[in-house]
């Protein structure tokens, strides 16, 4: 009984058919239909202000209004299946892209990514980062086999077409005039890490972007740096590794097995 009446108020409040649940509402002072509108409001409205705090930067391009009704939009086709709210807005980038009033601005599916990267980040697990020494400690013969294991904290968002950083930072709402960016500048890959209890978003090179893509896919580094090198021929591999320790990008290394 319970279970059904729940299921006929989700039901209402994500744009179905309201009627079974209002027949369960008492009239009062304001009839069932009133006293459910109020109630569906608020809860939409809370979800896109959950997103809205996850999406600042999407919502400042598109503007308040928009952003508004897309997120609603989104909330009535995909509800949280999960009972926390810091959880809620993983596949509002792909929404977006396939959100016909949104085909305009093609970048913001890619800038949401790079948003929900950060919020990811901030609320993954803790681990210690790897301390330099771990590599200076082995000899140089073992380095080309070594793997190396993501920060749980690691996230490398990559656009094939768009200046997603760039994008991102000139539009973070502190900028009180932010300046037109060409979305024809290129593609931008961006690192985000967490190395201590902030975090870091920084661009990468093509060389660095593939570098660390082979690494998370646990190929050893002999491996990524190659591919690095075909990106991006003048890829600097120590000066890549020096950035990635003190970025915190990953937490062990381990020795590939032959």
């Amino acid at each position: 009984m319970l279970r059904d009446l729940q299921t006929q108020f989700r039901v209402g409040l994500l744009g179905g058919d309201a009627a079974p649940a209002l027949a369960s509402i008492e009239n009062d002072v304001i009839t069932p239909a009133q006293r459910f509108g109020i109630y569906r409001n608020n809860v939409l409205g809370s979800l896109a202000g959950a997103l809205a705090a996850a999406f600042p930067v999407i919502e400042r391009l598109v503007g308040e209004r928009f952003f508004r009704a897309a997120a609603r939009s989104f909330v009535q086709q995909s509800p949280p299946t999960v009972p926390q709210l810091l959880a809620y807005g993983d596949g509002f980038p792909a929404f977006l892209e396939a959100f016909p009033p949104a085909q305009s601005v093609r970048y913001l599916g890619d800038v949401g990514r790079l948003e929900w990267g950060r919020v990811d980040s901030m609320f993954a697990a803790d681990a210690p980062a790897l301390e330099p020494s771990a590599l200076t400690s082995l000899p140089p013969e073992a380095l080309a086999d070594l793997l190396f294991a993501a920060h749980p904290a690691t996230r490398l968002i990559r656009s094939a077409q768009f200046p997603i950083h760039t994008i991102w930072q000139v539009n973070q709402p502190s900028n009180p005039d932010p300046r037109p960016v060409d979305p024809g500048l290129g593609a931008e890959a961006v690192l985000v890490t967490r190395p201590g209890l902030a975090v870091e978003t920084n661009p990468v090179t093509p060389g660095d972007a593939v570098f660390v893509q082979c690494l998370l896919q646990q190929q050893p580094l002999a491996a990524a740096a190659e591919a690095a090198l075909g990106a991006e021929p003048d890829f600097d591999l120590q000066g890549a590794l020096a950035a990635h320790l003190g970025r915190g990008t990953f937490s062990r290394v381990m020795q590939a097995s032959r």
